[in-house]
């Protein structure tokens, strides 16, 4: 462990979802929240990750035509262990019969058990896309149907899929998530088929189920992607309840709604193929 770490703290007052959902996708540590801040903590510095968000924000500002002000503010700290202490801030999360714990919380006899490295931001269970994702893949997982997660970021969709009988294969542009994923389906003896670092695009196959917890924006601009894997049944998450009907509308030529889970601000969706 180094001695010093970096903290960045960007505060804004508009679209804090969209940017914290950006960020859950680009940034493998935890996230705090506090006010109109974001807080992020690494050993390593935040220039790359500052250069994309500043380049997210400004494709926002084009989509919208509105102007979205926020500041970006970086301090050196003294190293007193704060991922040890992220990690004892995370409690276990209970979605029906799945207990997704730490590995300090014992597992549940009469529960699936699926243990989660509590250091990375996405896919831990207790984000609202990630329950509700659980909740739609078991109305739709059948033994042996082949299912694609694309980006997969902790592997934890790909885990509960396996663990109802699928044969998945995941992908994930962040390195980093596709090495995480690997290490966690590997706590949980759960099987992937193949696992690489990209997005639907490099694979030609088709799939049973498609599932994709991204933001709403990503899930529009790969829709191409998405539609030629895409067998039968797709789950689409990552969306805030505005931006639903972008996504539906983008998706309802070769797909239809099947059911909408809601929670909070947050959707996901259950399509079938027409």
């Amino acid at each position: 462990m180094k001695d010093k770490y970096y903290e960045l703290t960007i505060t804004l007052n508009s679209f804090k979802e969209e940017i914290e959902s950006f960020l859950l996708d680009n940034f493998n540590n935890g996230i705090e929240e506090l006010n109109n801040s974001l807080i992020l903590r690494s050993e390593n510095n935040f220039d790359e990750l500052i250069k994309s968000l500043t380049i997210y924000i400004h494709s926002l500002e084009e989509i919208f035509q509105t102007k979205i002000p926020f500041e970006t503010k970086v301090i050196q700290k003294e190293n007193k262990d704060w991922i040890a202490n992220y990690q004892n801030s995370i409690e276990p999360v209970e979605i029906d019969e799945f207990y997704i714990h730490p590995s300090w919380h014992e597992p549940k006899k009469d529960k699936i058990n699926i243990l989660i490295n509590p250091a990375l931001a996405f896919g831990s269970g207790h984000h609202e896309t990630t329950s509700t994702c659980v909740q739609a893949l078991k109305q739709v997982v059948k033994e042996g149907n082949t299912l694609l997660d694309v980006g997969c970021g902790s592997g934890i969709l790909g885990i509960v899929a396996n663990k109802l009988g699928a044969k998945v294969d995941a992908c994930d542009t962040d390195s980093l998530a596709v090495e995480s994923a690997k290490e966690n389906y590997e706590l949980n003896n759960a099987k992937y088929e193949n696992i690489w670092v990209g997005s639907a695009n490099k694979t030609n196959k088709k799939y049973d189920v498609v599932v994709a917890n991204i933001i709403a924006d990503v899930l529009v601009f790969i829709y191409k992607d998405i539609e030629k894997v895409s067998g039968d049944i797709l789950i689409l998450s990552g969306i805030i309840d505005k931006y639903k009907n972008k996504v539906v509308e983008k998706y309802s030529k070769k797909f239809k709604i099947v059911d909408s889970i809601e929670k909070n601000e947050w959707v996901t969706l259950i399509l079938k193929r027409v």
